[in-house]
């Protein structure tokens, strides 16, 4: 039996999954995925560093299972950026190093990777049921895959195969320029030039969760529609808010969720210009890499805007490059529904390394 250990490691909880790598469920994709042998949720904030959460996680699944588990290697995902195999988690005041963390527990082989990084790395090991296609394309075996994910940030990877197995690209596309396509986009960028005194605005400004409410300001602002009471107390809160160390108020997803009930009149123009920029910065992301065998939707807004995505506006958007629109048409899209892809990510990591 080979033991895999695979985390997701967050600020405010951290997932640990063990795995046999010996025994598969056949991904209908890319490559099979191992079988979960046990899987716990720890809070984050009640440990002084991973190690005790590690040690803590493998005693409880050696009492379930009647036996002592000792994996092989492991991978762990982390929010935030990774150097040289060392992390400082963007929301906690862990320092992790991979190679004490392998001396701590006694690992042969440990690996920390960003948690986008690690998203790149479980797409290629989802089942249909994960998926949900927004467009069928033309599948090509062999060729790249690209995943772009809004939620705080915006973040996008690229996936190549190898004789070997696969290699994941991370990059810093979410801090590429936004692109405006229409006179309202433009009335958008400058909003936002003159509202935080910058000479530039990254996609990533308008594609993400704060992104979302930028829009709705931007509207509320210009007097495009009148604001609600509910959802206006709302926003208001989270301006309050902003800057803080505790955020407690989610308006993105307020203005989301009145936008799907069609609630308010406000939110819904607000998704929609969300809607429309985040399938134009998808299909750049595309041209770029030809990703014939995906195009792969994450991140956390995806999954709880489904009705959005699916309506013509996000496709449309993605595919109106002019003369490249028949290109387009060939790329698989996928949004990703399993909220655990990093984590079946982080345990395709492990038996790479």
């Amino acid at each position: 039996m080979t033991l895999l250990l695979a985390g997701d490691i967050g600020g405010t909880k951290t997932i640990l999954r063990l795995v046999d790598a010996t025994t598969t469920i056949q991904a209908t994709r890319m490559q099979e995925r191992s079988k979960i042998l046990y899987e716990f949720r720890y809070l984050s904030g009640n440990y002084p560093d991973l190690v005790p959460i590690v040690e803590l996680f493998l005693q409880e699944a050696g009492e379930q299972l009647g036996y002592i588990p000792k994996p092989e290697s492991a991978c762990f995902a982390i929010a935030g950026p990774v150097v040289n195999q060392t992390a400082k988690l963007t929301n906690l005041s862990w320092r992790l190093d991979a190679q004490h963390l392998s001396q701590e527990l006694d690992i042969s082989h440990v690996t920390l990777i960003n948690d986008f990084e690690a998203i790149g790395y479980g797409v290629t090991g989802l089942l249909d049921d994960d998926v949900l296609t927004l467009q069928t394309g033309q599948p090509q075996a062999g060729a790249p895959i690209g995943v772009i994910g809004a939620g705080t940030g915006l973040g996008q990877c690229f996936v190549t195969p190898l004789t070997t197995g696969i290699k994941v690209y991370p990059c810093e596309g979410g801090h590429t320029d936004f692109a405006p396509r229409s006179e309202l986009e433009f009335q958008l960028l400058k909003y936002l030039l003159a509202k935080h005194n910058i000479d530039r605005v990254s996609v990533e400004r308008v594609v993400s969760g704060p992104g979302i409410v930028a829009i709705y300001q931007f509207l509320r602002d210009r007097q495009i529609a009148k604001e609600s009471p509910e959802i206006a107390e709302i926003v208001k809160e989270w301006e309050h808010q902003i800057g803080l160390s505790d955020v407690t108020i989610d308006a993105a997803a307020a203005i989301s969720q009145a936008a799907l009930a069609k609630q308010d009149y406000l939110s819904e123009r607000t998704m929609q210009l969300f809607v429309e920029a985040y399938g134009a910065e998808a299909g750049n992301l595309a041209l770029k890499l030809l990703p014939y065998n995906g195009l792969y939707i994450a991140g956390g807004i995806a999954p709880k805007i489904l009705p959005l995505l699916e309506a013509p506006e996000f496709l449309q958007a993605f595919s109106n490059k002019g003369r490249m629109k028949p290109i387009l048409a060939k790329v698989p899209v996928y949004v990703v529904l399993n909220p655990q892809v990093g984590l079946i990510g982080a345990a395709i990591c492990a038996t790479i390394f």
